[in-house]
Order: structure tokens, then C-alpha cells, then sequence
């Protein structure tokens, strides 16, 4: 798939994290062509991330980095969420944005439009599957059914969102779908914590999770970038 490059890397901001150590450790440059297994197997986590303020996206995204994770889910739930997406695009090359509550056409098209590389929706349709596809967006498709599973298993999408985890059956379920689902790559989220990740993550079937832990919303209120940079370091220790 062909998807934007990322805009050149803008001044640290401060109080963010510094740049070496973990930082360096991802700077890795992502090549243009990049999957959704490459989306689900950088880090064991992907964070997923609220953000009401376009003050919060560079330093909190450089934050992240710093701690190794660099796959980034910004969500679509916020008037500011595109605007955050144009931010750490065009500010903060060594992450990977990527649109989450993503659920029609539109909604890719200007996640697109904002610099992501990679979109997650909540459930599953043809139109979304398509739009991804013809935007060079890897997309991580959210399911909670076997009948889910199929319809996005039939339009090619074999790594896939489950969703929400907990709720749906949690690493019962997960465990139940790896017979008929043999051939299937989730990452669970919804329910997720740091607590019980490594219950999901020790299934063979599941390659990362996703969680919001990452970015609480009271480190972002007081920009707390060495919490979430420590965070985010926690997460090394999930594999």
C-alpha cells in the first residue's frame, strides 16, 4: 500500500522527553508500503488516545516515543483529532499516527488527508474496507462475532481489531476463534489494562493489544510527558 510520508521533524518541545535512549531505539525510519501486521507487531501496545487539545499531540507524541511506542492511535471522537493528526505528522516523523473511530468513507478520507498511515475502526463494512484500501490506509477492522470475522475475512483483511475485548468474551473467546480462526491476527482492546494485558498477549493469536492506559487523561491535562513516557517504557516488559 502507498501511503503519505511523514512531514520534516519540528523542534523539541519543552519538557518532552529527550531523544535518545528509547527514543533512538524507534527512530527506525517506516518505509512507505506499511501493513497492518507491521502496524500491530512494532510495540505490545498501541495506545489509543483521546486528545481535546492540539497543545497536547506533539509533546505527548514525543513522549511516547521516547518510551518505544510509535504506533499511534489518535481516535476521531474530538473536534481537535484531525488537527492533532496534522500535528505530530508534520512535527514528530519518528511516530506513526494513524486514525482510530474510524466508520465511513469520510472519515478515512480525512484521516487520510491529515497524515495518517493507518486507520482502526470499531466494527466492519465493505465501504470502510474499500475507502482504506483506496487510500492507502492499512486498516485494522474492528469484530466481535465470527460472522464479523468472515465478512472482513472475505473482502482480505486477516489482521484484525477485537473489540471490544473484554466485554465480547475476553482471552475465552480469543482462545475459542483460534481453531475455525486459524488463520486470524487480533489485537484486543477495549478492557484492556496493564493488569491484565499479558492474559491476552500470551495468546498465539493475538500480537498486541490496544489500551488507553498509556495516556491517561490527567498526565495530558498537566502535561505529564515523563508519565507517559515511563508508560509507555512499561510496555517493553509485556512481550
Amino acid at each position: 500500500m502507498v501511503v503519505n510520508n511523514a512531514a520534516a521533524k519540528g523542534r523539541p518541545e519543552q519538557g518532552a522527553a529527550p531523544s535518545g535512549g528509547s527514543a533512538a531505539r524507534v527512530a527506525t525510519s517506516v518505509g512507505a508500503s506499511l501493513t497492518a501486521l507491521q502496524v500491530m507487531q512494532d510495540a505490545p501496545v498501541i495506545p489509543v488516545i483521546v486528545l481535546n487539545d492540539v497543545a497536547h499531540a506533539v509533546p505527548m507524541a514525543r513522549a511516547l516515543v521516547a518510551g518505544g511506542v510509535r504506533m499511534l492511535e489518535v481516535t476521531l471522537r474530538t473536534p481537535q483529532a484531525l488537527a492533532c493528526m496534522e500535528a505530530i505528522a508534520r512535527d514528530v516523523p519518528e511516530a506513526v499516527v494513524g486514525a482510530g473511530t474510524v466508520r465511513t468513507k469520510a472519515d478515512a478520507q480525512a484521516a487520510a488527508n491529515a497524515g495518517a498511515r493507518f486507520a482502526v475502526s470499531p466494527g466492519y463494512t465493505s465501504a470502510v474496507g474499500q475507502a482504506c484500501r483506496d487510500l492507502g490506509l492499512s486498516l485494522l477492522p474492528g469484530v466481535a462475532t465470527g460472522s464479523e470475522i468472515m465478512m472482513a475475512q472475505e473482502d482480505g483483511f486477516t489482521q484484525l481489531k477485537f473489540f471490544p475485548a473484554l466485554q465480547a468474551g475476553g482471552p475465552a473467546m480469543l482462545k475459542a476463534w483460534s481453531g475455525p480462526f486459524f488463520d486470524v491476527k487480533f489485537c484486543p482492546t477495549g478492557g484492556v489494562t496493564l493488569q491484565n494485558a499479558r492474559d491476552f498477549l500470551s495468546l498465539p493469536n493475538v500480537v498486541c493489544v490496544g489500551g488507553s492506559w498509556l495516556v491517561p487523561a490527567d498526565a495530558l491535562a498537566t502535561g505529564d510527558w515523563a508519565r507517559i513516557t515511563q508508560l509507555a517504557s512499561e510496555t517493553a516488559a509485556l512481550r
